[in-house]
């Protein structure tokens, strides 16, 4: 009420900015970093991503911090025939400029490059990378980019479990588990005979994308995750079928980027006792929001209204999920990564 009486009712603002300012101030007293003002750049690029056609050059951008304290964008995945694939960008490039922008100042975030890197259909962008400690200059036209949330591909791998197929997940949506059906049939078909579930850098996304994906996987009534408020239980949710297929050895691969429902999806799989986990820990965000926009293109705000419990009421918030097996791998073909010890049959 405080809050409300100082920052709404007697407060005047002598600018948008300064008005977005006190927004800011008055979510980041609630205590809860989740719960946050988003600038509209970052509104943007969230309903981007979820409507999922954009224009663009069609590469996922991630950060890390940097010795410094300050953060280095990179590229941590491409779309297929993005003009960025075509044009010679790689995964791992480190991000310097952008429309003649400075990117690598230690205080840009992914949603500052993404701004930068969308803009009109066949206009061109000026994009200044750092690969190996060299410099290297693009120049790439901007075209409607669709998301392509699930690929797969047979592994390169000489595994000795058998033939290796690999579906990459880079987030969650409705028709997720759909397209994940029909993937496990084609890679079958392909000859797999053990599966890679690859959600490293997967930030989340759709809850029902990441259980019914789960599902897939489990026989009927299998406990998938509990929502929890403040109150206690308030969701329970188990597989309701047999699923797709029960018996194939799988594994799924993260890292600590893997996020939010593809941090369920796991917990749901390993805590039955269905897939083995590689890679590296998962980065522990197990909480559920909603985002509300706030009118005239100032944003929106993002709020935490619950948290999710694993099959066995573990907290992913701030934990994380731990692998059974830790692998480090920069390899494009996550499969040649996966020691066979890892497939092993329910």
């Amino acid at each position: 009420f405080k809050l409300r009486q100082d920052y709404v009712l007697k407060k005047k603002y002598k600018s948008m900015d300064e008005a977005r300012g006190a927004i800011e101030k008055i979510v980041g007293s609630l205590g809860d970093k989740y719960t946050r003002y988003l600038p509209p750049a970052k509104y943007r690029s969230i309903v981007d991503a979820a409507t999922g056609t954009l224009a663009g050059v069609g590469v996922q951008i991630s950060f890390e911090t940097d010795a410094g304290g300050g953060n280095r964008m990179f590229v941590a995945d491409l779309e297929p025939n993005s003009p960025a694939s075509i044009g010679g960008i790689q995964r791992g490039d480190s991000f310097l400029e952008v429309d003649g922008v400075v990117m690598n100042d230690g205080k840009s975030t992914p949603d500052d490059v993404a701004a930068k890197l969308r803009g009109p259909v066949s206009s061109k962008v000026g994009i200044v990378m750092e690969r190996s400690g060299k410099k290297i200059d693009f120049i790439l036209t901007r075209k409607p980019i669709t998301i392509t949330s699930v690929r797969s591909y047979m592994s390169s791998a000489k595994n000795s479990a058998g033939k290796v197929g690999v579906i990459r997940i880079k987030s969650f949506s409705g028709t997720t588990s759909a397209t994940v059906s029909e993937t496990i049939v084609d890679l079958k078909k392909q000859g797999a005979e053990v599966l890679v579930l690859d959600v490293h850098g997967n930030p989340g996304g759709l809850l029902p994308g990441g259980t019914d994906t789960a599902s897939l996987f489990l026989d009927v009534n299998k406990p998938l995750v509990f929502v929890v408020d403040k109150k206690g239980v308030i969701d329970a949710q188990s597989s309701l079928n047999v699923g797709l297929d029960i018996d194939i050895p799988l594994v799924i691969y993260t890292d600590g980027n893997t996020a939010s429902a593809a941090e369920v999806m796991t917990a749901a799989l390993k805590e039955n006792g269905r897939a083995t986990v590689v890679g590296k820990k998962t980065f522990g965000k197990g909480i559920i929001q909603t985002i509300r926009q706030l009118g005239e293109d100032n944003g929106g705000i993002a709020i935490t209204v619950a948290r999710y419990e694993t099959p066995k009421h573990n907290d992913i918030n701030k934990n994380g999920i731990d692998v059974d097996i830790d692998v480090d791998c920069n390899d494009e073909d996550v499969g040649v990564c996966i020691p066979s010890s890892a497939f092993k049959k329910p």
